[in-house]
């Protein structure tokens, strides 16, 4: 049966009678009577003083159904009518974007930006508005110093977008910008530190009390605010028999980082002990990786499309046990659906490196290098650990066919040092430390992954100034994995970086038989690598400081029987190591399961205790980063003193002593809201 039709009124006296008869024809389903309504009232009213507000919403409508060249027509006709309007700006550049004319919508956006009226009110944030949009499309299409410089100019109208502030820094990250974080257009250095991103601070300072707090700070300003708040979600799921159900929410299962790490835990879970749910909400793809993700899991469920609300609601009716947060604080992660407690159990795993700080999380999954004894004070959730934390997939594709050094653009002869961790991980010290190795290595090279091009050439000028050949430094262009495992062994070492080390990257070299050389910290991303190198057999490569760092890059480099030892001793433990052992990991991975199984069904889960992050907060953003790392116990000394200054003391005493287990209570009260908590009292 046909839709039922409206007949559109060909000259309403109202603008307001127009809208209501389109909300009616779209009501009944009848689009096509809503657009015939808006062309009608158009073409009847050609001088009407609102002309540029109906023309705007046909062009939504169009924009809504896809109906690009139709909306760029109407957002265009918006504009002749009134140019002062912005909002046909914003959208008419959306149109060009998803018609795929980027240079169009750059066009049109950066208009809207330099509109003339009063930044004030609307006018202000459509201008910030079209700017965001611009820098959007400078960052996908890798344009870093463009979109760099856009995000400058929307800090200068409003320096508290804490959006902008985050994805500024990130962007100063990736073109090696030294100081990633300083003051610009207004916004102070406080402000900066306040701001950024968890993922962006890993990069930026080994100091894991930051780090929680930043978090915290995090989850509440980004996350929390658009959350409504839910009770905690009764044990009803789980039982003492059959397999558990396992949900794992990921935008990652797929050519990504965590999807090449994660490839073969779905097909080793015992189905006796787990039955296995994904819940995908990342880009579309149908890449191989996704498609043997999609085979072996017991039901796949791509949630891209779906609302928070409708995942959150989804996994409660697949009456999920325990649901494996696979993203945290990354990119496409769907933090809303965590909030919404859709499962009695919740895990921070593999996809964020270091805490989430929020009150939703109940366990972190590390091991022992990561989060030793005694670590567990700067984790608001209860840490649980496997021998070696991160699983790797021994069935991954390399290419047989192997480059030579020239096709790769290397030297024939000498000593290739690589690292292939992305730009934004470099960091001053470690470049400096970079240049010290080549200096006392003649003929070495350093082989890079390929940024931007101006970023390559802003190293190779810094490698200059350092009296290094800037011809020394050597730029590999990006390719797929599998060809990309293939060139790994050429290297001669990998040298990590510090304080966010290679994770993934790192287990590539060494199943590539690349040993890895890499300096430990006091914070998660700072130790990850640490634990790879362990579990491969190598606690050799592992550097306390920067000095024993440069002295053994420099030895294996200048003995060539050193060099062929380790590598040697790497090959004949690959294939027996912890680290290249998935059917061990999941079996203890299904015994951690178990037991968070059995803290819930005993009402005995874990719930963050995070009364007095806040303050640490206030301290962490204020002290000295200019001059480099301190060391733990110093940074743990000035948090006390500031913390005692600012009337803290007990807080201070409850965070930083050696005994604390951890930032976490049992669940006495299961249905408790654990939103802001209220400040506990400390025994002193």
């Amino acid at each position: 049966m046909p839709a039922p039709t409206v007949q559109p009124a060909t000259r309403p006296s109202e603008i307001t009678s127009l809208l209501e008869e389109v909300q009616a024809a779209l009501t009944l389903g009848n689009r096509e009577a809503a657009y015939d309504l808006y062309r009608a009232w158009i073409a009847a009213n050609p001088q009407a003083p609102l002309l540029h507000a109906v023309c705007f919403n046909l062009g939504t409508l169009c924009l809504e159904d896809r109906r690009f060249a139709d909306a760029i027509a109407a957002f265009e006709k918006a504009i002749e009518h009134d140019p002062d309007f912005p909002p046909s700006y914003i959208n008419l550049g959306n149109a060009h974007e998803r018609n795929g004319d980027l240079k169009a919508a750059i066009e049109v956006w950066l208009r809207a930006a330099n509109l003339v009226p009063a930044l004030t009110g609307p006018a202000l944030g459509y201008k910030i508005a079209a700017l965001k949009q611009v820098a959007r499309v400078f960052e996908t299409a890798r344009l870093e110093a463009d979109a760099e410089d856009v995000l400058v100019r929307s800090l200068d109208l409003d320096p508290r977008q804490r959006d902008v502030i985050q994805h500024w820094i990130a962007l100063r990250q990736a073109q090696c910008k030294w100081p990633a974080v300083e003051p610009v257009a207004g916004l102070d250095l406080r402000d900066a530190w306040s701001a950024i991103s968890p993922l962006s601070l890993a990069v930026e300072c080994d100091d894991p009390i930051f780090q929680l707090a930043n978090a915290y700070n995090y989850y509440w300003q980004d996350i929390a605010h658009r959350c409504s708040v839910q009770p905690h979600t009764e044990p009803l799921s789980l039982s003492r028999t059959g397999p558990l159900r396992v949900g794992y929410l990921s935008s990652d299962l797929r050519e990504h980082a965590v999807g090449f790490l994660m490839s073969e835990v779905f097909e080793l879970h015992d189905r006796r002990n787990v039955e296995v749910y994904a819940y995908y909400c990342g880009v579309k793809t149908s890449d191989l990786v996704q498609a043997r993700f999609r085979a072996s899991c017991d039901h796949w469920l791509d949630v891209s499309c779906f609302s928070d609300d409708d995942i959150a609601t989804r996994i409660r009716e697949d009456k999920i046990g325990i649901l494996i947060d696979l993203n945290g604080y990354t990119k496409d992660a769907r933090l809303k659906v965590v909030a919404a407690r859709p499962a009695p159990v919740i895990v921070n795993w593999l996809g964020f490196p270091g805490t989430m700080g929020s009150p939703h999380h109940n366990y972190i999954i590390a091991d022992p290098v990561i989060i030793p004894e005694g670590a567990e004070r700067f984790y608001s959730e209860r840490v649980f650990r496997l021998r070696c934390y991160q699983p790797n997939d021994r069935n991954r594709t390399v290419n047989p066919v192997r480059p030579t050094r020239g096709q790769a653009g290397l030297p024939k002869d000498g000593f290739v040092f690589c690292c292939f961790n992305s730009s934004q991980k470099f960091k001053p010290d470690v470049f400096s430390d970079w240049m010290e190795i080549l200096d006392q290595t003649p003929g070495s090279v350093l082989w890079l992954l390929s940024g931007q091009s101006r970023t390559d050439e802003k190293l190779r000028s810094l490698a200059c100034e350092a009296g290094v050949a800037p011809g020394r430094l050597i730029f590999a262009p990006r390719m797929p994995n599998a060809e990309h495992l293939a060139r790994f062994a050429l290297a001669d070492l990998f040298l990590d970086t510090f304080p966010y080390g290679a994770h993934t990257t790192a287990s590539d070299a060494l199943w590539m038989g690349v040993p890895v050389l890499t300096r430990i910290g006091s914070s998660f991303a700072a130790r990850v690598c640490a634990s790879l190198v362990a579990a491969v057999g190598l606690p050799d490569f592992i550097s306390q400081t920067r000095e024993q760092y440069i002295a053994k890059a420099v030895r294996l480099a200048n003995d060539p029987s050193a060099h062929a030892e380790a590598r040697q001793r790497l090959l004949r433990n690959r294939d027996g190591c912890v680290l290249f052992d998935t059917p061990a990991l999941v079996r203890d991975l299904e015994q951690l399961y178990a037991g968070m199984r059995d803290d819930a069904l005993r009402n005995e889960l874990p719930l963050p205790e995070l009364s007095h992050v806040d303050s640490l907060l206030q301290v962490a953003v204020g002290l000295d980063r200019s001059k480099g790392d301190t060391p733990l116990d110093e940074l743990i000394a000035q948090y006390r003193t500031a913390l005692a200054y600012r009337g803290c003391r007990a807080a201070s005493l409850e965070l930083f002593s050696p005994e604390t287990a951890g930032l976490h209570r049992r669940n006495a009260v299961a249905d408790r809201d654990p939103a802001r908590p209220v400040e506990p009292s400390y025994s002193i």
